[in-house]
């Protein structure tokens, strides 16, 4: 199911039929929840995380400040001297697009 999802990514949009864009859909819907439900998610402390995170996105620290609410709680967190909230956590998930868990 894997190589026929590649397979068709990796067709030009032009030439996806429209059968093509829907099997797309439904193939990535079904391969997101089986990878939901049979690879867990590695356990890391919630700043580490949120380290993690801003890496891979090619975030700042300041990308954060809207989220989170100001510079030096940002920092505080990022540095594991304060620990995040559960409105944060709700805020962080909802802003990478992560389950709220892996900030809790």
């Amino acid at each position: 199911m894997l190589a026929r999802f590649e397979h068709l990514m990796d067709k030009d949009d032009a030439a996806i039929s429209p059968e093509e864009g829907r099997l797309v859909k439904l193939l990535a819907m079904l391969l997101e929840e089986y990878e939901d439900r049979n690879i867990p998610l590695p356990r890391y402390r919630p700043d580490k995380m949120l380290r993690h995170l801003l890496a891979e996105k090619e975030l700042k620290q300041s990308d954060l400040w809207p989220v989170i609410g100001s510079k030096s709680r940002v920092s505080e967190i990022i540095k594991g001297n304060r620990s995040i909230s559960k409105s944060q956590a709700k805020k962080l998930a909802a802003f990478f697009h992560v389950p709220v868990e892996l900030f809790i």
